[in-house]
């Protein structure tokens, strides 16, 4: 039997609002129910931030309905998550809880220290604690904009798999594809200031939106023809002033604007930006070689080793992709490769005719304060010059998809997007042969973030990626460079997928030599001559009874603390199982220590 829909914990009704002087909502209407995960897909600048923050009461719209079912919580993850104000990062979490156990259970399944500084946090670290806030407050409501930013594959695995156990309403905004496949159950298409929904997931919206697309064109055939007729009668000189000409006529404007609307939909989506860029000059085969490269940085947690004894060599035609996990060293081997880094041994040679676009992911190029017109031609003037060819500022920006009314509009009032988008046009409209792009897809909606891609899949220089985006990469890069401990690194061919299968391969022959050098060892090991005390053997067998009756309770005791009203209900009950919970823990460790013992000393008579 199919399960029964879920009642609607949020309904917007034709919701409408102007923004800097432009209509962004024209009609919104849409509803969100418990159990769904919903993909907010959109362009750049449609207004999906907003929209977020209209459904989590934090924006106002000028007219229309929001309903919301009595009591429901929300707990929202932004595109820029601050933790300023705050002595700690479990502080941060914390906020507004009644007991910290919540916040301290969700910062270790996101691998964050709660006693760090949050000033001192990376990006992908911020990312990680405002997801741990998020989720500790248990919401009914989870809204997510753009949470793969900074993760690595690993942690956007686990946000997956959490998400999927989400009990609640999720809605997402996400450049990732690949994470909106896996993770979305329902579409919500933003487009000219309306939304439709999908009953499926994005796995399903291309297809699905290019069904509405058809019947579209199909419905804008019949108006242009209706539209015609009515124009020509408008045309043969019937006065308007005429009572009853007056309710024709204003169907007649009525259906222009309407027609004006449906084209505008349509032409939205099939906009292409013209996203090319000049190779340079030619330039010899080999573009980049590093010869037994080693380097070693100081931390405070000590040594980490970015490369040791790495040789790799880099043709013209090549497409890398760079993956692994944060703090594997991603960034800094680019560097290295491109001589920004001395290496602690060994040595980089480069092409001599080297010509790099390098877009790292901070985008700390574009000033807040120019105007996106200055930012293309700073300069000044009204042109620039593209890979050697001059052009006007304003046709350039339009192959950006910026609109002519953005060209005045300052850099820091544009969406995170259209800045990734700035930054583009800008390092594109030089001339290369070696393009290094670090994060690219970072903000990106998915209409450009497919332009790029064409872009990149027609540029015959050799490319550089660093990128967690697995859809991505399986589309751009014809093999990886992959981190595999140690500052070891080995390439495989193909993408992001491939390089999974290859890597577990990599994994299992190396498991096997160990395994095969462990047996080697013990048959060269004489054999035991001695056993252990019938004292030392039977305190082991009543440990072996002891551990899992203290694991069972301790259980227990964490089903009874995780219940967020025991506090208020039954403060003893609570102060009881807090103090026992800790005894248990205690005389487990120390029990699990002594089995250890005995352990070791059992091993140190047979030689085993």
């Amino acid at each position: 039997m199919a399960d029964m829909a879920q009642p609607p914990l949020i309904t917007l009704n034709d919701l409408r609002l102007t923004f800097g002087g432009k209509p962004l909502f024209t009609g919104v209407s849409f509803s969100l129910s418990k159990g769904e995960r919903v993909a907010l897909v959109g362009r750049n600048g449609a207004g999906k931030s907003t929209l977020m923050k209209i459904i989590s009461e934090s924006v106002e719209a000028d007219s229309g309905d929001v309903w919301r079912q009595p009591g429901i919580t929300y707990a929202i993850v932004s595109q820029e998550p601050s933790l300023a104000g705050f002595d700690t990062v479990l502080d941060y979490v914390s906020e507004g809880l009644e007991a910290s156990y919540m916040a301290e259970a969700e910062l270790m399944e996101f691998g964050v220290d709660g006693a760090a500084d949050p000033a001192t946090l990376s990006g992908g670290q911020q990312r990680r604690a405002a997801l741990a806030k998020a989720f500790a407050r248990e919401p009914d409501v989870l809204l997510l904009d753009e949470p793969t930013n900074h993760l690595d594959v690993p942690m956007i695995e686990t946000l997956e798999r959490r998400l999927k156990g989400f009990n609640g309403v999720v809605l997402l905004v996400s450049h990732d594809r690949r994470f909106l496949e896996n993770v979305s159950t329902n579409t919500l298409w933003l487009r000219q200031g309306k939304v439709l929904k999908s009953p499926e997931g994005y796995a399903k919206f291309d297809e699905w939106a290019e069904q509405v697309e058809q019947e579209e064109e199909r419905q804008l055939r019949r108006m242009t023809t209706q539209l015609k007729d009515e124009q020509h009668w408008l045309a043969r000189g019937v006065t308007g002033r005429r009572k009853r000409n007056q309710g024709r006529l204003a169907k007649l404007k009525n259906m222009r604007v309407q027609h004006a609307e449906m084209r505008g939909a349509l032409q939205d989506r099939k906009n292409t930006a013209d996203l090319s860029v000049s190779t340079g000059d030619s330039m010899s085969k080999k573009v980049i070689e590093a010869k037994n490269l080693s380097k070693t940085f100081d931390t405070t947690n000590g040594p980490l080793v970015i490369a040791d004894d790495l040789s790799l060599r880099i043709l013209r035609g090549d497409r890398i992709g760079i993956i692994g996990p944060n703090g594997a060293g991603k960034t800094t081997l680019v560097r290295l490769l491109l001589g920004e880094i001395e290496p602690d041994e060994g040595s980089v040679r480069q092409s001599k005719t080297l010509e790099v676009i390098y877009q790292d992911q901070t985008r700390d190029t574009l000033n807040p304060k120019d105007t996106v017109w200055e930012a293309l031609a700073p300069a000044g003037g009204d042109s620039l010059m593209v890979q050697g060819n001059q052009r006007h500022v304003a046709a350039y920006a339009k192959d950006f998809l910026f609109k002519p009314e953005q060209l005045r509009q300052p850099v820091g009032a544009l969406s995170g997007g259209e800045r990734n988008r700035l930054a583009l046009a800008i390092g594109l409209a030089k001339s290369s042969n070696l393009m290094v792009m670090d994060e690219p897809t970072n903000d990106l909606d998915m209409q450009t973030l497919e332009l790029l891609e064409d872009m990149l899949l027609s540029y015959d220089g050799t490319l550089i990626l660093v990128s967690h985006d697995r859809a991505f990469l399986d589309a751009t890069v014809t093999s990886c460079l992959c981190p595999v401990g140690d500052g070891k690194w080995v390439v495989t061919a193909g993408g992001w997928t491939d390089a999974q299968d290859q890597l577990k391969h990599f994994r299992q022959q190396e498991e096997s030599a160990q395994k095969a050098e462990k047996a080697k060892a013990e048959t060269a090991r004489p054999k035991p001559q001695k056993k252990l005390s019938y004292k030392d053997e039977h305190r082991q067998k009543e440990i072996n009874t002891l551990i899992p009756k203290l694991q069972a309770e301790i259980q227990t005791l964490e089903g009874k603390m995780s219940d967020p009203e025991l506090y208020t209900r039954d403060p003893d009950a609570f102060a009881k199982a807090s103090a026992r919970i800790g005894a248990a823990r205690d005389e487990l460790d120390m029990i699990e220590m002594e089995w250890l013992e005995i352990e070791e000393k059992r091993e140190a008579l047979t030689g085993s």
